[in-house]
């Protein structure tokens, strides 16, 4: 397997339903981040996410896709994530979508660029919470969760997602004590460089979002602050 996805530190995540010019779109690929993910909770059309894929293709950046759906499915990426929201109460985004994508597309499937996330959502307000049927987590359901990402499922990632709301960096430090392979990705919120720090003194890596939309060059300046961070 291609572990090089479990070394990034900084990512950049870009919605396929939300408007990105050319200009902001090329300074975040040449920006140093580690990779661009493609992702999003409503709009995900399989035109929206070629768009993003054939300009984010003009750079280097490794770019993956995290499937929103099947419409939405594409080759060109090199890598696909795959969410298991694991705080739903719905048996159908832990297990009944991905089993729907394998029975279809196993006979294309490249293990090496595909990456399972046990995803818990964080953010009762959000859309991804609301649309996956989300229970609320306390802290000990979050760190059993994270648990059961590593030790039951081998989940290569763990992906705390408060969903354009900034998290709980002492719960992110206490989940991070139950994960020594799986790697934990941290999303929601950042909105300068003290959060990404903050939040990337425990998370292996930090996904900022929606900060590109609302202030491009802020976005740009936490790819330093968490690389000038780096051990």
């Amino acid at each position: 397997m291609n572990y090089s996805l479990h070394e990034w530190n900084h990512i950049f995540k870009l919605d396929p339903a939300k408007e990105i010019s050319d200009e902001d779109l090329d300074a975040i690929c040449e920006s140093g981040t580690d990779a661009v993910i493609v992702g999003g909770t409503d709009g995900v059309t399989l035109d929206g996410v070629l768009d993003l894929l054939s300009r984010i293709r003009r750079h280097t950046v490794p770019c993956a896709l995290e499937i929103a759906n099947m419409e939405s499915i594409t080759p060109g990426f090199d890598y696909y994530l795959i969410p298991m929201v694991m705080n739903s109460t719905e048996k159908k985004w832990m297990m009944d979508l991905q089993h729907q994508a394998i029975k279809e597309y196993r006979e294309l499937l490249d293990w090496d660029e595909m990456f399972v996330e046990g995803y818990c959502i964080l953010n009762e307000d959000s859309k991804a919470f609301q649309k996956t049927k989300c229970d609320m987590p306390d802290a000990e359901d979050v760190e059993a969760y994270a648990h059961m990402a590593e030790h039951v499922f081998h989940l290569p990632i763990f992906y705390m997602e408060y969903s354009g709301t900034y998290g709980a960096p002492e719960l992110v430090k206490r989940v991070k004590s139950q994960l020594q392979h799986t790697k934990l990705f941290y999303g929601g919120g950042i909105e300068n460089n003290f959060q990404v720090r903050e939040m990337k003194e425990y998370a292996d890596a930090v996904i900022v979002g929606n900060l590109i939309y609302d202030n491009i060059k802020q976005a740009l300046k936490t790819v330093k602050a968490v690389h000038s961070n780096k051990e």
